[in-house]
C-alpha cells in the first residue's frame, strides 16, 4: 500500500508539474502568438470589432510589404543593427577578456575596489547617462553616426562582461599557467592558448548578452541618431507608427522578423556550449 501510494504521489506531482509548466508556456507565449497571427491578417482584418485568433484569409503581403523600400527601409535599419550589435558585442568579449584576466590573476593597487564596484554604473537609470554620453560624443564629433551607439552600448555592456568572463577564469587552476610559464609561454599567449579554449562557454554567453542589449537598445538609439540612414531597428520600427504606411499587420510582421536574430542566436550559443560542456566531460 504504501509503495502505491508513493507511486501515486509521484505521479500527481509530475502531473501538476507539467500542466504548471505548459500554463507558464501559454501565458509566455501567447503574445507572439497573437503577433505571429495579426502578421498573416490583412489590414482589415487585423482592425476589426470582432477579432479571432486565425485569419480567415491568409496572407504573407505585410511580410513582403516590410521588404520594399519604398514602403520602409528594413534591410537599412537592420544592415545598421547588425553592424553596431556585432562590433559592440565583440568589442566587450575582447576588451573584457583581457580586462577579467588582469583582475582574476594579476595583483595590483586598487584591485579590490574595482571587484567591488562592477555594478556602480546599474546604479543608475540609463537616462541619467545619458548627458554625460551626449557630451563625450558630441565632444568627439561622433554624434549621428553608428560608432557612437557602438561607444555607447560597450560602456553598458561592458561590466557584465568582465565580472561573467573573470567569473569563469576565476575557475581555471593557477597550476595551469605555473605549467605554461615553465613551458615559456607569456601572459597573452597563456590567455589565447589555455584561457580562452577553457572559458569558451562564459565567452560566448557574454557574446550573446552584449549583442541582445546593442540589438534591442531604443534609448541611446534614439537620442545618439538623427539621420533615418544611421537608424537601428528600434527606432526605426518607431518611426513606422507615424508613417501613412502604418498597419498592424505590417508591425506584426516586422517586430517577428525583427526578433528573429536574437532567437537563432540563443539557439547556435547553446549548441556551441552544451557541445563544449560534452567535448570537456570526454575529455576530463
Amino acid at each position: 500500500m504504501a509503495m502505491a501510494s508513493s507511486k501515486k504521489n509521484k505521479a500527481v506531482k509530475k502531473v501538476a508539474f507539467y500542466a504548471g509548466l505548459i500554463s507558464l508556456l501559454t501565458v509566455s507565449l501567447f503574445p507572439f502568438f497573437i503577433m505571429l497571427m495579426t502578421s498573416f491578417k490583412n489590414s482589415k482584418e487585423a482592425v476589426a470589432t470582432n477579432p479571432t485568433f486565425f485569419p480567415k484569409e491568409w496572407t504573407i503581403q505585410h511580410y513582403v510589404d516590410i521588404f520594399n523600400p519604398d514602403i520602409f527601409p528594413y534591410i537599412t535599419y537592420f544592415k545598421n543593427s547588425l553592424i553596431v550589435a556585432l562590433t559592440a558585442a565583440g568589442l566587450a568579449v575582447v576588451i573584457g577578456i583581457f580586462g577579467a584576466y588582469a583582475l582574476s590573476r594579476l595583483k595590483f593597487m586598487g584591485r579590490t575596489t574595482i571587484n567591488a564596484s562592477f555594478y556602480t554604473v546599474y546604479m543608475f537609470s540609463g537616462i541619467l547617462l545619458v548627458v554625460p554620453l551626449f557630451k563625450i560624443i558630441s565632444g568627439l564629433g561622433l554624434y549621428d553616426t553608428k560608432t557612437a551607439l557602438i561607444i555607447t552600448m560597450i560602456v553598458q555592456t561592458l561590466p557584465t562582461a568582465i565580472f561573467m568572463l573573470k567569473s569563469f577564469f576565476d575557475t581555471i587552476p593557477d597550476d595551469l599557467e605555473e605549467a605554461a610559464m615553465i613551458d615559456g609561454l607569456n601572459r597573452v599567449q597563456i590567455i589565447f592558448y589555455i584561457i580562452i579554449p577553457l572559458s569558451i562557454t562564459g565567452i560566448i554567453s557574454v557574446f550573446v548578452y552584449s549583442f541582445m542589449v546593442a540589438w534591442n537598445d531604443y534609448l541611446f538609439a534614439s537620442i545618439f541618431l538623427s539621420d533615418s540612414a544611421n537608424f537601428t531597428l528600434p527606432i526605426g520600427l518607431n518611426t513606422l507608427f507615424s508613417t501613412p504606411d502604418y498597419v498592424w499587420g505590417r508591425m506584426m510582421a516586422a517586430s517577428l522578423v525583427t526578433a528573429l536574430p536574437v532567437v537563432i542566436m540563443y539557439a547556435i550559443s547553446e549548441h556551441f556550449i552544451k557541445g563544449n560542456l560534452t567535448e570537456g566531460g570526454v575529455k576530463g
